[in-house]
Protein backbone atom coordinates (compact mmCIF):
# COMPACT_ATOMS: atom_id res chain seq x y z
CA UNK A 1 0.00 0.00 0.00
CA UNK A 2 1.34 3.37 -1.02
CA UNK A 3 2.20 5.91 1.66
CA UNK A 4 -0.05 8.90 1.08
CA UNK A 5 1.92 11.23 3.35
CA UNK A 6 3.73 14.00 1.53
CA UNK A 7 7.49 13.59 1.16
CA UNK A 8 8.04 16.74 3.12
CA UNK A 9 5.94 15.53 6.00
CA UNK A 10 7.36 12.03 6.01
CA UNK A 11 11.00 13.04 5.86
CA UNK A 12 11.03 16.20 7.91
CA UNK A 13 13.75 15.86 10.54
CA UNK A 14 12.83 16.25 14.19
CA UNK A 15 13.36 19.72 15.60
CA UNK A 16 16.11 18.40 17.86
CA UNK A 17 18.13 17.45 14.77
CA UNK A 18 17.63 20.62 12.78
CA UNK A 19 20.48 22.10 10.77
CA UNK A 20 23.05 23.85 12.92
CA UNK A 21 22.55 27.54 13.38
CA UNK A 22 24.92 30.13 11.99
CA UNK A 23 27.85 31.08 14.24
CA UNK A 24 26.78 33.43 16.98
CA UNK A 25 27.96 37.02 17.09
CA UNK A 26 28.39 37.55 20.86
CA UNK A 27 32.05 36.42 21.04
CA UNK A 28 33.06 39.16 18.60
CA UNK A 29 30.85 41.66 20.41
CA UNK A 30 32.47 40.69 23.71
CA UNK A 31 35.89 41.28 22.17
CA UNK A 32 34.84 44.70 20.95
CA UNK A 33 33.46 45.54 24.38
CA UNK A 34 36.69 44.35 25.98
CA UNK A 35 38.75 46.45 23.57
CA UNK A 36 36.61 49.48 24.41
CA UNK A 37 37.13 48.81 28.13
CA UNK A 38 40.90 48.56 27.64
CA UNK A 39 41.02 51.82 25.72
CA UNK A 40 38.87 53.49 28.38
CA UNK A 41 41.31 52.26 31.05
CA UNK A 42 44.24 53.64 29.08
CA UNK A 43 42.41 56.95 28.69
CA UNK A 44 41.95 57.43 32.44
CA UNK A 45 45.28 55.89 33.48
CA UNK A 46 47.10 59.26 33.70
CA UNK A 47 44.51 60.42 36.24
CA UNK A 48 44.91 57.21 38.24
CA UNK A 49 48.69 57.54 38.06
CA UNK A 50 48.49 60.82 39.97
CA UNK A 51 47.49 58.78 43.02
CA UNK A 52 50.90 57.06 43.02
CA UNK A 53 54.25 57.25 41.29
CA UNK A 54 52.92 59.14 38.29
CA UNK A 55 55.97 59.25 36.02
CA UNK A 56 56.86 55.60 36.65
CA UNK A 57 53.32 54.32 36.02
CA UNK A 58 52.88 56.46 32.92
CA UNK A 59 56.17 55.18 31.54
CA UNK A 60 55.15 51.57 32.16
CA UNK A 61 51.73 51.95 30.53
CA UNK A 62 53.22 53.79 27.54
CA UNK A 63 55.67 50.96 27.06
CA UNK A 64 52.83 48.43 27.29
CA UNK A 65 50.84 50.30 24.63
CA UNK A 66 53.85 50.52 22.30
CA UNK A 67 54.52 46.80 22.57
CA UNK A 68 50.79 46.19 22.11
CA UNK A 69 51.09 47.94 18.73
CA UNK A 70 54.03 45.69 17.81
CA UNK A 71 52.12 42.60 19.00
CA UNK A 72 49.05 43.63 16.98
CA UNK A 73 51.19 43.84 13.86
CA UNK A 74 52.52 40.34 14.49
CA UNK A 75 49.02 39.00 15.13
CA UNK A 76 48.02 39.99 11.59
CA UNK A 77 50.51 37.56 10.06
CA UNK A 78 50.71 35.01 12.90
CA UNK A 79 47.12 34.81 14.09
CA UNK A 80 45.40 35.37 10.74
CA UNK A 81 48.07 34.17 8.30
CA UNK A 82 49.82 31.41 10.31
CA UNK A 83 53.21 32.99 9.49
CA UNK A 84 55.56 32.50 12.45
CA UNK A 85 58.12 35.28 12.08
CA UNK A 86 61.14 35.11 14.35
CA UNK A 87 62.54 38.35 13.00
CA UNK A 88 59.66 40.71 13.64
CA UNK A 89 61.68 42.80 16.08
CA UNK A 90 63.79 43.90 13.10
CA UNK A 91 60.93 46.19 12.03
CA UNK A 92 60.78 47.68 15.53
CA UNK A 93 64.52 48.27 15.31
CA UNK A 94 64.20 49.89 11.89
CA UNK A 95 61.68 52.32 13.36
CA UNK A 96 64.00 53.09 16.26
CA UNK A 97 67.05 53.65 14.09
CA UNK A 98 65.13 55.74 11.55
CA UNK A 99 64.49 58.18 14.39
CA UNK A 100 68.01 57.88 15.85
CA UNK A 101 69.91 58.33 12.58
CA UNK A 102 67.81 61.30 11.49
CA UNK A 103 68.20 62.86 14.94
CA UNK A 104 71.98 62.41 14.66
CA UNK A 105 71.82 64.50 11.48
CA UNK A 106 69.67 67.22 13.11
CA UNK A 107 66.43 66.10 11.42
CA UNK A 108 63.92 66.14 14.25
CA UNK A 109 60.63 66.80 12.42
CA UNK A 110 58.13 64.13 13.45
CA UNK A 111 56.54 63.86 10.00
CA UNK A 112 59.87 63.39 8.21
CA UNK A 113 60.92 60.75 10.74
CA UNK A 114 57.58 58.96 10.54
CA UNK A 115 57.66 58.93 6.73
CA UNK A 116 61.21 57.56 6.77
CA UNK A 117 60.19 54.92 9.32
CA UNK A 118 57.21 53.66 7.34
CA UNK A 119 59.09 53.74 4.04
CA UNK A 120 62.13 51.87 5.38
CA UNK A 121 59.93 49.29 7.15
CA UNK A 122 57.80 48.75 4.05
CA UNK A 123 60.80 48.31 1.76
CA UNK A 124 62.52 45.90 4.14
CA UNK A 125 59.29 43.92 4.55
CA UNK A 126 58.71 43.84 0.79
CA UNK A 127 62.19 42.56 -0.02
CA UNK A 128 62.53 40.07 2.84
CA UNK A 129 58.91 38.97 2.61
CA UNK A 130 59.20 38.29 -1.12
CA UNK A 131 62.04 35.90 -0.31
CA UNK A 132 60.78 34.44 2.97
CA UNK A 133 57.31 33.62 1.68
CA UNK A 134 58.81 31.32 -0.94
CA UNK A 135 59.41 28.97 1.98
CA UNK A 136 57.05 27.28 4.42
CA UNK A 137 57.01 26.05 8.00
CA UNK A 138 60.29 25.85 9.86
CA UNK A 139 62.15 27.20 6.83
CA UNK A 140 60.11 30.39 6.99
CA UNK A 141 60.92 30.71 10.69
CA UNK A 142 64.62 30.27 10.08
CA UNK A 143 64.84 32.69 7.18
CA UNK A 144 62.98 35.44 9.06
CA UNK A 145 65.33 34.81 11.99
CA UNK A 146 68.28 35.18 9.61
CA UNK A 147 67.00 38.48 8.22
CA UNK A 148 66.37 39.77 11.74
CA UNK A 149 69.90 38.89 12.81
CA UNK A 150 71.26 40.59 9.71
CA UNK A 151 69.67 43.85 10.84
CA UNK A 152 70.93 43.24 14.38
CA UNK A 153 74.54 42.82 13.28
CA UNK A 154 74.24 45.75 10.89
CA UNK A 155 73.24 48.07 13.73
CA UNK A 156 76.05 46.79 15.96
CA UNK A 157 78.51 47.70 13.22
CA UNK A 158 77.25 51.30 12.93
CA UNK A 159 80.02 52.87 15.00
CA UNK A 160 78.91 56.37 13.94
CA UNK A 161 75.55 55.71 15.65
CA UNK A 162 76.78 54.06 18.84
CA UNK A 163 77.42 50.50 17.67
CA UNK A 164 76.89 48.00 20.50
CA UNK A 165 76.40 50.79 23.03
CA UNK A 166 73.44 52.31 21.27
CA UNK A 167 72.66 55.94 20.60
CA UNK A 168 71.24 58.51 23.02
CA UNK A 169 68.84 60.96 21.40
CA UNK A 170 68.90 64.68 22.18
CA UNK A 171 65.14 64.70 22.77
CA UNK A 172 61.84 63.68 21.27
CA UNK A 173 60.62 64.46 17.78
CA UNK A 174 59.50 68.01 17.05
CA UNK A 175 55.96 68.79 15.92
CA UNK A 176 55.94 71.86 13.66
CA UNK A 177 59.12 73.00 15.33
CA UNK A 178 57.75 72.67 18.88
CA UNK A 179 58.75 70.26 21.65
CA UNK A 180 55.16 69.43 22.59
CA UNK A 181 55.99 65.69 22.76
CA UNK A 182 58.42 66.37 25.61
CA UNK A 183 55.33 66.54 27.82
CA UNK A 184 54.79 62.97 29.03
CA UNK A 185 51.00 63.30 29.19
CA UNK A 186 50.80 64.62 25.63
CA UNK A 187 53.07 61.84 24.41
CA UNK A 188 50.97 59.32 26.33
CA UNK A 189 47.81 60.29 24.46
CA UNK A 190 49.65 60.32 21.13
CA UNK A 191 50.66 56.69 21.77
CA UNK A 192 47.10 55.84 22.80
CA UNK A 193 45.75 57.43 19.61
CA UNK A 194 48.21 55.35 17.59
CA UNK A 195 47.14 52.17 19.39
CA UNK A 196 43.44 52.84 18.78
CA UNK A 197 44.15 53.76 15.15
CA UNK A 198 46.16 50.57 14.57
CA UNK A 199 43.50 48.42 16.22
CA UNK A 200 40.69 50.00 14.17
CA UNK A 201 42.71 49.66 10.95
CA UNK A 202 43.51 46.00 11.56
CA UNK A 203 39.93 45.28 12.59
CA UNK A 204 38.77 46.75 9.26
CA UNK A 205 41.41 44.75 7.36
CA UNK A 206 40.59 41.37 8.91
CA UNK A 207 36.87 42.02 8.42
CA UNK A 208 37.32 42.84 4.73
CA UNK A 209 37.58 40.47 1.77
CA UNK A 210 41.36 40.76 2.08
CA UNK A 211 41.15 39.47 5.66
CA UNK A 212 38.87 36.60 4.66
CA UNK A 213 41.27 35.56 1.91
CA UNK A 214 44.18 35.78 4.35
CA UNK A 215 42.37 33.49 6.78
CA UNK A 216 41.57 31.19 3.88
CA UNK A 217 45.24 30.91 2.97
CA UNK A 218 45.92 29.95 6.58
CA UNK A 219 43.37 27.15 6.46
CA UNK A 220 43.86 25.81 2.93
CA UNK A 221 46.13 27.72 0.52
CA UNK A 222 45.63 25.13 -2.24
CA UNK A 223 41.88 25.62 -2.22
CA UNK A 224 42.24 29.42 -2.22
CA UNK A 225 44.49 29.16 -5.26
CA UNK A 226 42.00 26.87 -6.96
CA UNK A 227 39.21 29.44 -6.67
CA UNK A 228 41.35 32.19 -8.15
CA UNK A 229 43.27 33.83 -5.28
CA UNK A 230 47.04 34.00 -5.13
CA UNK A 231 48.02 33.24 -1.49
CA UNK A 232 51.54 34.60 -2.02
CA UNK A 233 50.34 38.09 -2.97
CA UNK A 234 47.94 38.35 -0.03
CA UNK A 235 50.52 37.06 2.45
CA UNK A 236 53.13 39.47 1.12
CA UNK A 237 50.72 42.39 1.42
CA UNK A 238 49.92 41.39 5.01
CA UNK A 239 53.64 41.04 5.75
CA UNK A 240 54.33 44.57 4.48
CA UNK A 241 51.42 46.02 6.49
CA UNK A 242 52.63 44.23 9.62
CA UNK A 243 56.17 45.50 9.06
CA UNK A 244 55.02 49.10 8.74
CA UNK A 245 52.97 48.90 11.93
CA UNK A 246 55.89 47.34 13.82
CA UNK A 247 58.05 50.17 12.47
CA UNK A 248 55.57 52.64 13.94
CA UNK A 249 55.99 50.90 17.30
CA UNK A 250 59.76 51.36 16.99
CA UNK A 251 59.30 55.03 16.16
CA UNK A 252 57.27 55.50 19.34
CA UNK A 253 59.67 53.41 21.44
CA UNK A 254 62.66 55.52 20.39
CA UNK A 255 60.76 58.66 21.32
CA UNK A 256 59.73 57.29 24.68
CA UNK A 257 63.17 56.06 25.73
CA UNK A 258 65.13 58.74 23.85
CA UNK A 259 67.60 55.97 23.19
CA UNK A 260 68.07 53.32 20.50
CA UNK A 261 70.07 50.12 20.77
CA UNK A 262 70.70 46.90 18.81
CA UNK A 263 69.18 45.10 21.80
CA UNK A 264 65.74 46.14 20.47
CA UNK A 265 66.34 43.97 17.39
CA UNK A 266 67.65 40.73 18.87
CA UNK A 267 65.83 37.43 18.26
CA UNK A 268 64.88 37.38 21.94
CA UNK A 269 62.73 40.46 21.36
CA UNK A 270 61.03 38.71 18.45
CA UNK A 271 60.38 35.76 20.75
CA UNK A 272 58.86 38.08 23.34
CA UNK A 273 56.48 39.48 20.73
CA UNK A 274 55.38 35.95 19.83
CA UNK A 275 54.84 35.21 23.52
CA UNK A 276 52.69 38.34 23.89
CA UNK A 277 50.47 37.30 20.98
CA UNK A 278 50.12 33.69 22.16
CA UNK A 279 49.69 34.71 25.81
CA UNK A 280 46.81 37.05 25.04
CA UNK A 281 45.18 35.01 22.28
CA UNK A 282 46.14 34.69 18.61
CA UNK A 283 43.82 35.85 15.87
CA UNK A 284 41.72 38.10 18.10
CA UNK A 285 43.44 41.53 17.90
CA UNK A 286 42.38 42.37 21.44
CA UNK A 287 44.36 39.37 22.72
CA UNK A 288 47.79 40.82 21.81
CA UNK A 289 46.94 43.99 23.75
CA UNK A 290 46.12 41.89 26.81
CA UNK A 291 49.21 39.77 26.21
CA UNK A 292 51.54 42.79 25.99
CA UNK A 293 50.10 44.26 29.18
CA UNK A 294 50.30 40.93 31.03
CA UNK A 295 53.83 40.21 29.86
CA UNK A 296 55.26 43.61 30.82
CA UNK A 297 53.36 43.97 34.10
CA UNK A 298 54.31 40.43 35.19
CA UNK A 299 57.91 41.07 34.22
CA UNK A 300 57.92 44.26 36.27
CA UNK A 301 56.32 42.65 39.33
CA UNK A 302 58.46 39.51 39.30
CA UNK A 303 61.67 41.48 38.72
CA UNK A 304 60.96 43.36 41.95
CA UNK A 305 60.64 40.08 43.85
CA UNK A 306 63.75 38.31 42.59
CA UNK A 307 66.55 38.69 40.08
CA UNK A 308 65.78 35.19 38.83
CA UNK A 309 62.27 36.20 37.82
CA UNK A 310 62.52 34.28 34.54
CA UNK A 311 62.56 31.02 36.52
CA UNK A 312 59.05 31.93 37.70
CA UNK A 313 57.85 33.50 34.48
CA UNK A 314 58.82 30.51 32.32
CA UNK A 315 56.66 27.95 34.16
CA UNK A 316 53.76 30.42 34.16
CA UNK A 317 53.92 30.54 30.36
CA UNK A 318 54.00 26.74 30.25
CA UNK A 319 50.85 26.61 32.40
CA UNK A 320 49.10 29.08 30.12
CA UNK A 321 50.05 27.01 27.08
CA UNK A 322 48.78 23.81 28.74
CA UNK A 323 45.57 24.97 30.41
CA UNK A 324 44.56 28.17 28.62
CA UNK A 325 44.15 27.18 25.01
CA UNK A 326 43.52 30.37 23.12
CA UNK A 327 45.53 32.37 25.64
CA UNK A 328 44.16 34.52 28.42
CA UNK A 329 41.28 35.70 26.26
CA UNK A 330 40.31 32.15 25.34
CA UNK A 331 40.58 30.94 28.96
CA UNK A 332 38.17 33.55 30.31
CA UNK A 333 36.01 33.46 27.16
CA UNK A 334 35.12 29.83 27.80
CA UNK A 335 33.98 30.81 31.27
CA UNK A 336 32.14 33.93 30.21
Amino acid sequence: MLDTASPTTAKAPPRDHAAPALPARPPLLRREALAFALFAFFAIAPGLAQLGAESYLLSLVIRAMIFAIAALSLDLILGYGALVSFGHAAFVGIGCYAVGILMAHAVSDVFVQLFATLLASALFALVTGAISLRTKGVYFIMITLAFGQMVYFLTTSLAAYGGDDGLTLPGRSAVFGTDVLENDTVFYYVVLACLIGVYATLRAIVGSRFGRVLRGTRENPVRMQAIGYDPYRYQLAAYVIAGMIAGLAGFLLANQLEFVSPAFISWQRSGELIIMVVLGGMGTLVGPIIGAMSFLFLEEILARITQDWKLIFGPLLVLVALFARGGILGFFGRRG
